[in-house]
Parts: structure tokens; sequence; C-alpha cells
């Protein structure tokens, strides 16, 4: 039988008998050959997506503390993403964050248009239309 390249790691092997049409050769290369799969599936089928977010959410809740387990098991892995993130740039200045308003103007009601300001580099959604409508200080508080 001939030699057939790899779709993983394009290394030459040879198919076996049983899968003429084999496409990926060793174990760790099936591994990748089932998460392109997956994902393929995933993106194909709401009902898998559905059911892997789910599959997913229960296993986090039955296992809390695995992150915090994994980082004290794994001091190289917490000193790599520390690094990481002091190599990240900061937000550009500017950007608002979730409550980060502090109205220096008394805000009138109203409606507002909310649209993403001109560097769109981080502005992901379309403009909104917003009623917002100030309430006097007596009545904010119970």
């Amino acid at each position: 039988m001939e030699f057939r390249q790899c779709e993983a790691c394009h290394q030459p092997f040879r198919p076996r008998p049983q899968n003429p049409d084999q496409c990926f050769c060793a174990a760790a290369c099936q591994r990748e050959r089932r998460r392109r799969w997956q994902a393929a599936k995933r993106h194909s089928d709401p009902d898998y997506r559905e059911d892997q977010k789910r599959a997913q959410k229960a296993w986090a809740e039955r296992h809390p503390d695995y992150w915090r387990t994994y980082r004290e098991q794994h001091p190289e892995y917490v000193a790599r993403n520390r690094a990481r993130q002091r190599e990240r740039a900061p937000a550009p200045a500017g950007v608002a964050k979730m409550d980060a308003s502090k109205a220096e103007i008394p805000l009138r009601s109203g409606t507002y248009r909310l649209s993403p300001v001109a560097d769109v580099s981080f502005a992901k959604k379309n403009a909104w239309m917003v009623e917002i409508t100030v309430l006097p200080a007596a009545c904010a508080s119970p």
C-alpha cells in the first residue's frame, strides 16, 4: 500500500488496510482529527453546540476548584500568564468601562443614540437607541 501525508503533522505514513481512506497517522494526529471534527460540528449544528455548552457548564459546577488547584500545581503557568498580562497594552484612553460614567453636566431625560466612536478597533456593535429617564435623588434611593 502507498504512503500518504498526514493532514495534521504532514509526515508520510502508511494507511491501515482496514481504513484505506485514512488521512491522519498516529494517536496525537487522531486527536487533532477529532478536535477538527468537533469544531466543525459546533459551527454547523446548533443542537450539538448547546449540548456541549451544557456539558461544559455541568462539568465546571462539579469541579469548582479546578483552576485554583491547577494554578497551585503549575506555578510556571501562573508566571507565564502574569508576564503575558504585563506585555499586553492597557486599554486605549477613552474606552468606556462598565459603570465608569461620571456625569459632570446634569443629564436630561430623553432619547439618545449610542454609537461607536471614530476608532472602531474596539467597538463591535452597531448604534443603539436608548431612552434615559433621570430620576430625582429622592426617588432613586428606597
